[in-house]
């Protein structure tokens, strides 16, 4: 039996490491190094160099693991043991040097979710949880948000930047939320906005259009931090879904009940 605990020190040390590579290029990125994957999604060459630095050191964590990477680095699958891999969440941000950018690894066993790292490069924050232990930030155990009431919670979301079948839908969901909460923001990165609902900062994170390498992490975090993930229909088909609704105990259903009103049809 592999110690759960052990495994997620080893992995929080290594996008540290990886976190360090990614600091030191940010500001250098130029036009002619940037590559398009798709209209609106970019990568570089920082982001395939910390996905091989990330998928050779999780090797060696755990030899008999396989891999779900952004990147395509790495594509072997495991028989039970499997890394889902985010080199640079918020390539984006990175590339403009806006300061909200993250590594992102889970490590799920068979179709269980048992280790989960973020790690926030700019703040040096990095968030995680292991099964049967707790959420952690840097050492601290992290609980989500207290607070009971919605009119007073901060959101967040992610803007849709290639799938815009039901901008119309959002647009009515991101509208209800100004009203009726104390504001949204929109950071970027979805690996963050789960962070960040896993510590309070926010009552609650929904997005679509999401990928397993975004969401894997962040989602168990917010759980192990005593929070409520669905998909937007309030199953738990979340990870590769590409729907993701994750809040406390009180915004969760609230926010759900408006994106079941609003979204008429599923993210493509």
């Amino acid at each position: 039996m592999i110690n759960y605990h052990s495994i997620c020190r080893e992995v929080s040390n290594l996008t540290r490491l990886t976190g360090k590579y990614i600091s030191e290029q940010s500001g250098l990125i130029s036009q002619s190094l940037i590559d398009h994957k798709g209209e609106h999604n970019y990568v570089t060459y920082v982001d395939k160099t910390a996905e091989k630095m990330l998928v050779e050191g999780l090797r060696n964590i755990l030899p008999e693991s396989g891999f779900i990477t952004e990147e395509g680095t790495a594509s072997n699958k495991g028989i039970e043991y499997n890394w889902i891999v985010d080199p640079l969440d918020g390539t984006t941000n990175f590339i403009h040097s806006v300061p909200v950018f993250c590594i992102s690894i889970a490590l799920v066993r068979n179709d269980e979710t048992i280790v989960g790292v973020v790690y926030e490069i700019n703040r040096d924050e990095c968030f995680y949880a292991w099964k049967g232990g707790m959420a952690q930030l840097n050492g601290n155990q992290i609980r989500v948000s207290a607070s009971d009431d919605f009119n007073a919670s901060l959101l967040a979301t992610g803007f849709p930047y290639y799938d815009y079948g039901l901008l119309d839908d959002y647009m009515l969901v991101f509208r209800h939320f100004m009203k009726h909460t104390a504001g949204l923001r929109r950071l970027g990165s979805a690996a963050a906005d789960l962070a960040y609902v896993a510590c309070g900062r926010f009552e609650g994170f929904y997005e679509y259009g999401l990928h397993a390498w975004d969401v894997a992490a962040g989602a168990f975090i917010v759980q192990m931090a005593g929070g409520v993930v669905t998909d937007f229909s309030g199953n738990a088909d979340f990870i590769f879904g590409k729907e993701l609704v994750a809040g406390n105990s009180a915004a969760h259903p609230e926010m759900l009940k408006v994106i079941r009103k609003y979204f008429r049809n599923k993210p493509s």
